[in-house]
């Protein structure tokens, strides 16, 4: 398929830069086969019932943009694209002219960091310094909020950016399908049966690069690291034998449930994965997913696309956008299917 295919044209006012005034005063689009019904997020509990199982991303994202010199005295941001040990990371890099192999940068007027390899679009750099990257990112970082929210982030969104469930710091983008819960919604999933489940994947900030090749089967996916505990197989092996649904909260969710089950069967433990999941994908794990907008030309937009429908994707999108839907990371959520559409 052609990646103008999953292109459209999204009014500028329509992109949310910022949050509702409470996680759960979102919209939801219900997507039912060719059926659109037009929801409120509070609704999403009615569609569920005891033993299904939700499964959410408990990444934690990371204050990953930095700012620094360089010796020659020039300005330099960084965007910490992957945590790779204590001291080591790789890192976007944005200056005048491109760093040379070797050279050094000090960061906040305090840290000094060594550019050690490029790795394609990206750097591996070296803090050197005996406190960790994470110390040093939690003291002298900020919060890396999308390219598309055209202002810096402040104090509320190092709260509103997080999931209530984040646990693992990794990722430098939110899994924004799990930014609508709050621990009330939690706590009435609990009540109702709906069991809760979680895997790990660290987002990274390709999950916001358009596709920049005409023929989508020439797209060459970003990587990403997840773990999948054995806790979490074991749940949604026994809701699957007693006739329970799997719900995934957001597509990094999917992608990991999808990139461990590649052998046929749902395996648990920590991987790397750069599957590009496009139409005619055959889904092993996920019936149900919820999700937020995605971005025109995005490999998410084409998952979903996969995941729905091609057509049915694009109708949604196309109604959405005449209702006035908020789009992207803080904008509002869709609840779509893959199969029995009609009867979640």
């Amino acid at each position: 398929m052609r990646t103008e295919d999953f292109n459209f044209e999204l009014p500028e006012a329509l992109i949310a830069q910022f949050p509702p005034a409470t996680r759960t005063a979102s919209r939801l689009l219900r997507i039912a086969a060719a059926h659109l019904a037009d929801k409120q997020f509070t609704d999403f509990p009615d569609y569920l019932r005891a033993g299904d199982v939700l499964v959410f991303n408990d990444t934690r994202v990371i204050k990953a943009r930095l700012f620094g010199q360089k010796a020659s005295g020039g300005q330099v941001e960084l965007l910490i694209e992957r945590v790779i040990d204590e001291h080591e990371a790789l890192s976007f890099i944005r200056a005048n002219h491109a760093p040379k192999i070797g050279s050094q940068i000090i960061l906040a007027n305090a840290v000094p960091l060594t550019i050690i390899a490029r790795e394609h679009d990206l750097y591996r750099v070296r803090f050197d310094t005996p406190a960790t990257i994470l110390a040093v990112l939690e003291q002298y970082g900020a919060l890396p909020l999308p390219p598309y929210i055209e202002r810096n982030a402040d104090g509320h969104d190092d709260a509103r950016y997080q999931t209530v469930y984040a646990q693992h710091l990794g990722a430098v983008a939110a899994p924004t399908a799990g930014l609508h819960f709050d621990q009330a919604m939690l706590a009435q999933l609990d009540t109702m049966g709906v069991i809760r489940a979680h895997v790990t994947l660290h987002v990274g900030a390709g999950t916001f690069q358009p596709v920049r090749v005409d023929n989508i089967a020439d797209h060459i996916m970003h990587s990403e690291r997840y773990t999948i505990p054995q806790a979490t197989v074991d749940a949604i092996a026994d809701a699957q034998a007693r006739g329970g649904r799997i719900i995934s909260v957001g597509t990094t969710s999917l992608r990991a449930l999808e990139s461990a089950a590649q052998s046929g069967q749902l395996v648990a433990g920590e991987n790397e994965t750069s599957i590009f999941i496009t139409p005619g994908y055959q889904f092993r794990v996920v019936e149900h997913l919820l999700t937020n907008f995605h971005l025109p030309k995005s490999t998410l937009l084409m998952l979903v696309s996969a995941f729905a429908g091609v057509d049915i994707m694009r109708n949604a999108y196309l109604h959405a956008i005449q209702q006035q839907y908020r789009f992207f990371s803080y904008g509002d959520a869709m609840l779509i299917s893959r199969a029995d559409l009609a009867h979640l």
